[in-house]
């Protein structure tokens, strides 16, 4: 059955399987088939010209993969999607798609440290020049842009320190120009944002994140245009990357899409009480999550979100030392890099994740040393809040007891 339904769940649980077309199966099978055979070498060379749709080769398209390419490009509201073997695959695929030596890509102030690593380590070394402009302001971009920038790329929020860049807008001026305009859509998730209904052209996630939700695969994914998915499909991935999704994998990801949006409900709500918390607690220095009204741009995320995510970041006050002192102080809470598990998980980007870019990089492009990540998980709330009020109350004994005021 591929569904008429619109709603988000619907879509994520039925679209673009049919349980009758396959035993009566009311999970989709999985084909674990490197090759596939053809009815006769004139269908088989068919498939190869592009003149016939099939499966021939797993590196390319696969019966499993096809059902989560279909359902990802349904909760995208867009025409077709491709699987990957992980988020940096699903990025580096498609640049390798879109770009050509001597030309452009801007990208955001900000970005996850292995998608600014394989922008400056590998597309630069080639002859693409890659440009950082603050794309939360529009006036910097509309100074930056020319004729040569090909791609405009961004996450929002973006990864660690949850600024946001208005879609709609950035779109609008990169469209002007003819640039694509690429979103990494791994924090928000097509529950909470859509940003192709918002006027850009891809979509980027890491599906290991809150699509798979559950820690246990890597995976990524494309949504977009058909002609543009089809030229990354045969090109990008199959050419460049050769970075396919296993089959086995996309089953994986298929049932965590299931129970995103209950899921992505109790993140929201879970994380909403927990930054509350942390923006209240005398220990804490600073807080950035979209839903609190003390967010700088709580305005523009009440715009283009449905809801404000499982992400905060926060700093505390002593810095670096007392952050990780804190840290360490966890004992449910757990200190591990990836995000969206049904585990809440804490780390520290200067040191982990953003680990590639120089101290000097991270102070240009607003990553703070003292930043401190958190993923709320689906604990039960309360011992989330406890387990960080007991390790903040930790750190603030020890601050006291250095100073002699205990």
């Amino acid at each position: 059955m591929t569904t008429q339904s619109t709603n988000f769940s619907t879509l994520a649980i039925h679209y673009g399987y049919d349980a009758q077309k396959n035993e009566g199966s009311l999970t989709p099978p999985i084909h674990l088939s490197s090759t596939f055979t053809f009815e006769s070498a004139e269908v088989g060379g068919e498939m190869f010209a592009g003149e016939r749709e099939g499966h021939f080769y797993s590196r390319i398209s696969n019966p499993t993969l096809d059902i989560l390419e279909k359902r990802i490009a349904a909760l995208e509201n867009t025409e077709a999607g491709l699987a990957l073997a992980s988020g940096i695959a699903a990025i580096s695929s498609t640049m390798w798609t879109l770009l050509r030596p001597g030309d452009e890509i801007i990208v955001d102030k900000t970005l996850y440290g292995c998608t600014f690593s394989f922008l400056h380590h590998g597309l630069a070394k080639f002859g693409i020049k890659v440009t950082h402009v603050d794309l939360s302001s529009i006036d910097a971009l509309k100074a930056a842009i020319s004729n040569q920038c090909k791609v405009v790329y961004f996450e929002t929020p973006a990864n660690p320190n949850m600024r946001l860049v208005d879609i709609k807008a950035v779109s609008a001026v990169a469209h002007e120009l003819g640039a694509t305009v690429v979103v990494d859509n791994t924090y928000a998730t097509p529950y909470l944002s859509q940003p192709i209904s918002l006027g850009a052209d891809l979509v980027v996630h890491s599906a290991t994140k809150y699509l798979g939700g559950h820690g246990d695969l890597v995976a990524g994914l494309i949504a977009g245009p058909k002609a543009i998915i089809d030229e990354i499909r045969l090109y990008g991935m199959k050419d460049m990357t050769g970075a396919c999704m296993a089959p086995f994998n996309a089953m994986l990801v298929m049932r965590g899409m299931k129970t995103l949006a209950l899921r992505m409900d109790r993140h929201c709500s879970s994380a909403m009480r927990v930054a509350k918390m942390l923006e209240a607690h005398p220990s804490v220095e600073k807080v950035c999550y979209p839903g609190l009204k003390s967010f700088a741009q709580h305005a523009l995320a009440k715009e283009q979100m449905s809801d404000f995510g499982g992400m905060i970041t926060f700093e505390v006050k002593g810095g670096v030392e007392a952050g990780i002192k804190m840290m360490n102080q966890l004992t449910m809470i757990q200190r591990a890099v990836s995000l969206g598990d049904a585990e809440s998980l804490i780390q520290h980007p200067a040191s982990m994740t953003h680990s590639t870019y120089t101290p000097e990089e991270r102070a240009e492009h607003g990553i703070s040393d003292g930043l401190i990540r958190l993923s709320v998980g689906l604990e039960d709330v309360s011992d989330i809040l406890d387990d960080l009020q007991r390790a903040l109350g930790a750190v603030s004994q020890n601050e006291s007891s250095l100073l002699g005021l205990s």
